[in-house]
């Protein structure tokens, strides 16, 4: 059963044009083409740069991140509870004030005290200033290796200048060692991502990106297949072309360098603009949509492979929204707008309300005047409004 499915679905009439079967792709002792069990090679490649990815985190990018200056803060835990810790974990993260009031009376708790616990405890699951430093250090790391090792592979291939150059001689295109490593390098890289989702930080487009490295992994996995490894190596270095500013930009806003953060976020707006709105479109779709119809009546695997560049296209222009958003904040308030998709830590402004009540019961009054701490002491049998300590020590009488 398995065994017909598996040939039925790469019948070479779904996935080569008109006229070309698997034969003609065979591998020969001077030509090699791409076969599907090449792919395997990612996964222990992918488990590799985790290995990778650990080791140079924990040896570079944290000792790092202590001689820049990024600072962990520091959090109130939460209590331990727990009604309170079954139902976050089970039930809801961020419960209604329906919710909490039940959750109250279960527990003999203030209402306050409850939405306190929850605030700490959503805070105490968000990820560390440093943990997000040593991921984006990583990322941009591997973004500059691998753009500017597909700029050294696709230098001097007729393709990267001339479009056209996709579809000559296709799908007898032989395989060099040069874009079979940098195939490998990509698709092990988004597998690692893959693997490392439920560590990693997560983002309020978490959605977006897993549907992301889906489609990016399906669309490198089946260019090597059907041997679209021509646009597949273009796909790929318009890819890390913008990522090699976006990381950078993180880093430098973790270490609270405010101008530089602002200039690298431009700088990186434009890249992404250009290379996903503009170049993408007329590199890869116009040349996948047209350019192979020169030479090549519609197929399947044409329109398969359109469907795919396409929806990782509508992924560019949800992103470009979010930046084009953030671009337009800046130039509006002159300073950046915190990332959107940053998944922010709650204040705990409730906290401080209840400091200052216990305070009052024990004969400290919080004044928000010009006084150095603002607070001021009084004795709990002396009415407030008699007198009232002034900055330099002296005695107001009222």
């Amino acid at each position: 059963m398995a065994r017909s499915l598996y040939e039925w679905l790469w019948q070479h009439e779904f996935w080569l044009p008109p006229g070309i079967t698997w034969e003609d792709m065979q591998e020969s002792e001077d030509i090699d083409y791409p076969q599907p069990r090449d792919l395997l090679l990612s996964i222990p490649f992918a488990l590799t740069l985790i290995v990778i990815r650990c080791a140079f985190e924990r040896a570079i990018a944290l000792p790092l991140s202590t001689k820049l200056g990024v600072r962990d803060k520091q959090r109130p835990k939460a209590q331990p509870n727990l009604m309170l810790e079954t139902f976050y974990s089970m039930c809801c993260k961020n419960p209604e004030e329906g919710e909490l009031i039940s959750l109250s009376k279960q527990c003999d708790l203030p209402v306050r005290k409850v939405e306190r616990w929850f605030r700490r405890r959503r805070n105490m699951d968000r990820p560390s200033l440093s943990k997000k430093f040593c991921e984006a250090c990583w990322r941009f790391t591997f973004y500059i290796i691998s753009f500017f090792t597909g700029l050294a592979v696709l230098y001097d291939k007729p393709w990267f200048w001339d479009h056209r150059e996709c579809w000559t001689g296709y799908p007898q295109q032989p395989l060099q060692p040069s874009l079979f490593w940098y195939y490998m390098l990509e698709l092990s890289f988004y597998w690692s991502l893959v693997f490392t989702l439920p560590f990693d930080v997560k983002r309020k487009d978490f959605k977006e990106q897993i549907v992301h490295h889906a489609a990016t992994i399906f669309l490198i996995s089946f260019s090597y297949c059907a041997n679209y490894i021509r646009i597949g190596t273009l796909v790929m270095v318009i890819h890390d072309a913008s990522d090699c500013f976006l990381e950078p930009t993180k880093i430098f806003n973790y270490m609270k360098w405010k101008k530089t953060c602002d200039s690298l976020f431009m700088i990186f707006s434009a890249v992404f603009l250009i290379s996903r709105l503009v170049i993408y479109p007329y590199t890869v779709l116009y040349n996948t949509y047209y350019y192979s119809m020169e030479i090549f009546q519609p197929f399947f695997g044409y329109y398969f492979v359109n469907t795919l560049l396409i929806i990782l296209q509508l992924l560019h222009v949800f992103w470009s929204c979010i930046i084009i958003h953030m671009v337009y904040k800046f130039i509006l308030q002159g300073t950046m707008e915190k990332d959107m998709r940053s998944d922010t830590e709650e204040s705990d402004k409730d906290e401080e309300r209840d400091k200052i009540s216990e305070k009052e019961k024990n004969g400290i009054t919080y004044f928000s005047n010009g006084t150095s701490n603002g607070y001021i002491q009084r004795n709990g049998s002396e009415p407030l409004n008699s007198r009232a300590h002034l900055t330099n020590g002296h005695v107001k009488e009222r």
